[in-house]
């Protein structure tokens, strides 16, 4: 195949995965990719790309499809039922006694991880037939709100993640306390009443502090005494008596209770001492009946400090899979960070659609199904950092909002155009031009139109144009924000730029929000969101709050408000 059939090839299939609409970047990379012997003809092949791209973009996007298969079938043949890909199986894993845990510290918004992690949980609890528990993991009264609590629940019943019990850590403060008393009294637990620094700096060097000697009866006493009030904040603590010379730094005396004066939003002030979070998570664990715990990897060198609490107390440890934390190119799920784009100004809510919290994600026009495909298809239980691309799922929501979406006309950046002679036209148009269950709509037309500044900027005067499914234009003259053009006829012509366009007197504004990379090399991105105004079809006005339409030549938007829409990704 010579470089000219190559391009178009490729560039009918951008064209055809891309809204009709080819990009010669993708195009190059995919002619490099088959014939990898032409990057020493580089400047041939871009300049073959670049005229493919021009001629695809002028036909209608039947009309690239026609021609791709007729080009290379292969590339639109539906590729042969393959195996769903599963999820691995579960070590240890009996059917029916799988108990998993979704645990949640509603300490800020949900994110896109926590959505991830909790697929895993609840995917493979129902792949054998177990329970799955909703947990939250609140002992530290300072950091919990209400509203964090209902975020989680709110985003795993969007997600379609179901779970059978729920309950919260500081239900069972009563029982923490039980067994940090059962602790002490068999020498395993003392009272310590270090500075902050001075703890740190002892457990740096692995040495003990004396605090360590005392008895059984003293520690009891002074257990009582921080459960009365009697010491403040940093004042005292409960540590374990683990291992200081142990290269695991987490197993040296680390602290199960400190004291926090602040009040709680479930318990308010009845409680004073809290546990942290490897104690509170054993004793849990154990309480819930949980066999598997599914987490990210940072918490890989706590397993030997909560197998060792459990055992201490003698109770069952469950089976550990950690795997490398999720996160996204360009959008820390952080709360520091994000906190601090809002109070930066930059973003005015947690669920600006730039934000990885589903909240956000859900503006964004991500569905749920594509998170859990996502999910299941990317996700391999290592330990290696990787940080994902978020093309990759964009590309899986594309594949499962493309046969259901409504194609729509909507011209960004609008300049008026007026037809002379041009008939008064009414068309109807298909909703999507494979589904004919979405119906269609009828569009009267007469001789003045918004079109794409884009399209006629680039236009030269005496240019042939058409406007889809209704007219072909002669362009005669240009000027600042008017074209004037003449009828040129019906008829389909092959090889002539087609261009949206919407009614002059019969339209509806548009906002639509871009979003782009919240961080850029380390550094919150000025201009990571932009506005892209323009008018739509009448038609426009039946799209529902929440509906996902594609803007035909835009892209994908999630209606946001009465006229604001969100982009929701963007090109390759």
């Amino acid at each position: 195949m010579d470089l000219e059939k190559l391009a178009l090839k490729w560039a009918l299939k951008n064209a055809v995965d891309h809204d009709g609409k080819a990009l010669a970047g993708p195009v190059i990379a995919k002619i490099l990719g088959e014939k990898p012997e032409l990057k020493k003809s580089i400047r041939e092949v871009k300049e073959a790309a670049e005229k493919a791209v021009e001629k695809v973009n002028k036909l209608e996007p039947e009309e690239q499809r026609r021609l791709l298969e007729e080009i290379a079938p292969d590339l639109l043949e539906a590729k042969k039922a393959e195996e769903e890909k599963k999820l691995p199986p579960l070590p240890g894993a009996e059917k029916g006694k799988v108990v998993t845990r979704l645990p949640p510290e509603p300490s800020g918004y949900m994110h896109i991880g926590h959505a991830m992690s909790g697929f895993l949980n609840y995917l493979y609890a129902r792949m054998y037939d177990g329970k799955v528990w909703l947990r939250f993991e609140d002992t530290d009264p300072r950091k919990v709100k209400l509203e964090y609590y209902e975020s989680f629940r709110r985003g795993y019943r969007w997600l379609g993640i179901e779970w059978d019990y729920e309950k919260n850590n500081s239900d069972d403060m009563e029982l923490f306390y039980k067994y940090a008393e059962q602790l002490i009294k068999s020498g395993k637990a003392y009272v310590c009443t270090c500075s902050a620094e001075k703890m740190r700096r002892l457990r740096a060097a692995g040495e003990e502090c004396e605090h360590r000697k005392r008895g059984v009866d003293e520690n009891l006493h002074l257990w009582n005494e921080m459960l009365a009030g009697a010491f403040g904040e940093g004042e005292a603590t409960l540590r374990l008596v683990g291992d200081m010379k142990s290269k695991n730094t987490t197993m040296r005396d680390p602290v199960l209770f400190r004291i926090i004066n602040h009040p709680h939003p479930l318990t308010g002030s009845k409680y004073r001492v809290w546990p942290l979070y490897d104690f509170a998570v054993s004793i849990e664990d154990y309480l819930c009946g949980v066999t598997h715990v599914l987490r990210t990897s940072e918490f890989a060198l706590r397993d030997e400090l909560q197998n060792y609490i459990r055992s201490l107390l003698g109770m069952r440890n469950p089976i550990y899979i950690e795997y490398s934390r999720f996160e996204f190119k360009g959008t820390p799920v952080s709360k520091r960070k994000l906190r601090a784009v809002i109070e930066s100004g930059l973003a005015s809510s947690w669920d600006d659609p730039r934000f990885p919290t589903i909240e956000g994600i859900r503006r964004r026009g991500i569905v749920p199904e594509a998170i859990k495909e996502f999910t299941i298809t990317q996700t391999g239980f290592s330990y290696a950092k990787r940080e994902y691309d978020w093309s990759l799922l964009f590309a899986v929501n594309r594949k499962i909002l493309d046969p259901r979406a409504r194609r729509l006309f909507f011209v960004p950046n609008p300049v008026k155009l007026v037809v002379e002679d041009a008939p008064k036209v009414s068309v109807e148009a298909p909703y999507h031009p494979d589904r004919s269950e979405l119906g269609s709509r009828r569009i009267e037309a007469g001789n003045s139109f918004y079109v794409p500044r884009e399209d006629f900027e680039k236009a030269a005067e005496g240019r042939l144009i058409r406007l889809k499914y209704l007219m072909n234009v002669r362009i005669l003259e240009k000027r600042e924000g008017l074209v004037k053009a003449e009828f040129a006829g019906r008829e389909v012509v092959k090889n002539v730029k087609i261009v949206q366009w919407v009614p002059a007197d019969d339209f509806v504004d548009v906002e639509v929000l871009v979003p782009g990379p919240l961080y850029l090399d380390g550094e919150v991105n000025p201009e990571s969101l932009r506005k892209v105004m323009g008018v739509g079809e009448p038609a426009v006005k039946t799209v529902k709050p929440g509906e996902v339409v594609q803007f035909e030549r835009f892209g994908f938007c999630r209606r946001d408000s009465e006229k604001g829409y969100v982009f929701i990704k963007a090109h390759d």
